[in-house]
């Protein structure tokens, strides 16, 4: 088996990845040393009649619907090309924040089109690494010979464009999706070449299993952790510490940043959420924890008012999923130069919190009780991917929607146990073949796509008001010219007008 590196990038018509589309896909496999194998890939995915884009990331990205469709594959298509050409056996799939974003369209668009969801990332010795956590743990343990870029309120920002400018490295047409490509394929050159054993410890890192075994229950031990849910001021990278199990079989962890005494004493005085909730307690999804987390926020938004310093509070306890390669290393790396500095920590103030936290053995329990966001499931079958396992004998009937033709699935019945399939079933007919659609299931369709449309017109119509404000004053986005937002603008409102009659 040729073990390689499969580098890529989305566009995409929003953030959304259950209910925005995938409009362009760009990447290119290497070797191991990151040298090119064959012609990198850069192609448009048709956007369907059922989608209107989100307008801001049609200014950001310059693809309008119109060019999809007449440029584009289908989506069909494209699952052919993903599973055959890019999730081949013993390759590596590699992205920039592609586990948290990209990963999840490719998921649910292989979802919508009747492949497995998941086996395209781990089977027949594939895996995936995301570089964004590699780039923030380099920055704060080893960020000798790369320049760091800083946002303009001075916070530390790892943009793939300000890290490019930085380092000589070529980025021209920044959130075009081969060019990301190429400049991702370059930082990670540039990370190797300076930092190689911290760049080889985190890609054999990136395994599961590997990452369960140095963060366990069994034997509990402080872990630095990079993490984008930690604030910049401190190269979003912590000391954390597993505490109790989480949902899926993952684990929980608690920052070391924190004192628990401190803590608890503050829940006892009614001060805990002016002090450490303004963020983390949103997670909660409670009644109680939203209107706390608001009373954090005023308290902070009038200190600020003030000329008050305020300091932004991060998860004191997250979940930590095995599988999502996270950048974890062992304590010991911190001992090197000035990272403890770096990370705004000292190893006595770790330890004193590690013991203030086994004294309250009962805190665990307590965090396992919390009520930490679940995946919401909806009627939309094509956004509820995740709402089940779909079971082996439907895998079956999935493999004969996908791998026959109109005519095939003309007078196809398939029997599945899985509830969300046969809806699912009609819209891929409605996508691909409209042309087998019995009467009912056409009028079926029509009706799911004109409610689709009518509930994103809403946010459609708000961002393009807000654009065209914009235009009007002279404003640009994205380096581009007044012309071309404007052209932008024009498509998108034509794209809204061929598609307004079945959505009034």
């Amino acid at each position: 088996m040729q073990y390689s590196f499969y580098f890529y990038d989305l566009e995409t018509s929003g953030l959304n990845p259950r209910t925005d589309r995938i409009m362009q896909f760009a990447g290119q496999r290497t070797d191991l040393n990151l040298n090119p194998i064959g012609e990198p890939t850069n192609l448009l995915v048709q956007l369907d009649e059922d989608t209107l884009p989100s307008p801001g990331a049609i200014m950001v990205t310059g693809i309008t619907p119109q060019m999809t469709r007449q440029d584009g594959i289908s989506e069909r298509d494209f699952c052919r090309f993903m599973i055959e050409e890019v999730a081949t056996p013993g390759t590596t799939i590699i992205g920039y924040n592609s586990i948290r974003f990209d990963n999840e369209f490719i998921r649910h668009t292989l979802w919508r089109n009747f492949y497995d969801a998941y086996e395209w990332e781990w089977k027949e010795r594939r895996s995936r690494w995301d570089l964004l956590d590699v780039v923030r743990m380099t920055r704060a343990l080893r960020p000798e010979g790369i320049e760091w870029p800083f946002a303009e309120d001075g916070r530390a920002t790892n943009r793939l464009e300000l890290i490019t400018k930085l380092n000589g490295i070529e980025h021209e047409h920044a959130h075009d999706a081969l060019a990301d490509v190429v400049a991702l394929i370059e930082v990670t050159k540039l990370i190797k070449r300076k930092q190689p054993q911290l760049y080889e410890y985190l890609y054999h890192q990136r395994l599961k299993r590997l990452v369960k075994k140095l963060i366990n229950l069994k034997t509990p031990a402080p872990f630095v952790y990079s993490s984008g849910r930690y604030s910049s001021k401190f190269e979003k990278t912590t000391v954390a510490y597993p505490i109790a199990e989480g949902k899926n079989g993952n684990v929980l962890v608690f920052d070391l940043r924190y004192n628990l005494d401190d803590m608890l004493a503050a829940e006892k005085d009614g001060t805990f959420f002016e002090k450490y909730a303004w963020k983390s307690s949103r997670r909660q999804r409670t009644p109680q924890a939203e209107a706390a987390a608001d009373r954090a926020k005023e308290t902070a938004d009038r200190a600020k008012e003030a000329g008050e310093q305020v300091v932004d509070y991060y998860p004191i306890v997250k979940t930590l999923q095995y599988n999502r390669c996270p950048a974890v290393a062992p304590i010991g790396v911190l001992d090197r130069g000035d990272c403890w500095r770096r990370i705004g920590l000292s190893r006595e103030q770790v330890e004193k919190n590690i013991a203030s936290l086994m004294a309250h053995p009962d805190f665990a329990t307590r965090m396992q009780g919390q009520d930490f966001p679940e995946y919401v499931s909806t009627p939309d079958p094509e956004s509820n991917l995740y709402s089940a396992f779909t079971p082996a004998d439907d895998l079956i009937l999935c493999s004969a929607v996908r791998n026959n033709d109109a005519e095939d699935l003309k007078d196809f019945r398939p029997r599945f146990k899985d509830e969300r399939l046969p809806e699912l079933f009609m819209h891929y007919k409605a996508k691909n073949f409209p042309e087998i659609l019995t009467e009912a299931e056409s009028a079926d369709w029509q009706k799911y796509r004109t409610d689709r449309l009518k509930a994103q017109s809403r946010f459609f119509f708000r961002e393009m008001n807000g654009i065209k404000k914009s235009l009007a004053k002279g404003e640009t986005f994205a380096g581009k010219t007044l012309d071309e937002c404007n052209f932008l603008a024009e498509e998108l409102l034509l794209w809204y007008e061929n598609l307004r009659p079945d959505c009034e």
